[in-house]
C-alpha cells in the first residue's frame, strides 16, 4: 500500500468513527424519549438532558476534527514527498 492510499483509509477511518458516533448519539437521545429538535445550535436547551446531548455531540466533533486533521496533514506530507520525488 503506499502513502496516499494508507491517507485515505485513515481519512475514511476517522469519517465512519464520526458518523458511528452521531448515529449512536442520536439513537440514545431517540430512546430517552421525544426530540423536539435536531439543531445542535438552537440557542436554549430546553433540558439538562439536551445539554448533555450537546455536549457528547460537541465532543465527539471535536474528537472527528482532530482525527481529520492527522490525516489531513498525513495527507499533505504523502503529497509532500511524491513531488520531491
Amino acid at each position: 500500500m503506499d502513502a496516499a492510499s494508507a491517507a485515505k483509509d485513515r481519512v475514511d477511518r476517522a469519517l465512519a468513527l464520526l458518523e458511528r458516533r452521531v448515529l449512536e448519539l442520536k439513537s440514545r437521545a431517540a430512546g430517552a424519549g421525544r426530540v423536539p429538535d435536531d439543531d445542535l445550535f438552537a440557542p436554549q436547551p430546553s433540558s439538562e438532558t439536551d445539554r448533555a446531548r450537546i455536549h457528547e455531540l460537541e465532543a465527539a466533533g471535536r474528537d472527528a476534527a482532530h482525527a481529520l486533521e492527522r490525516a489531513a496533514e498525513a495527507i499533505r506530507e504523502t503529497l509532500a514527498e511524491q513531488e520531491a520525488r
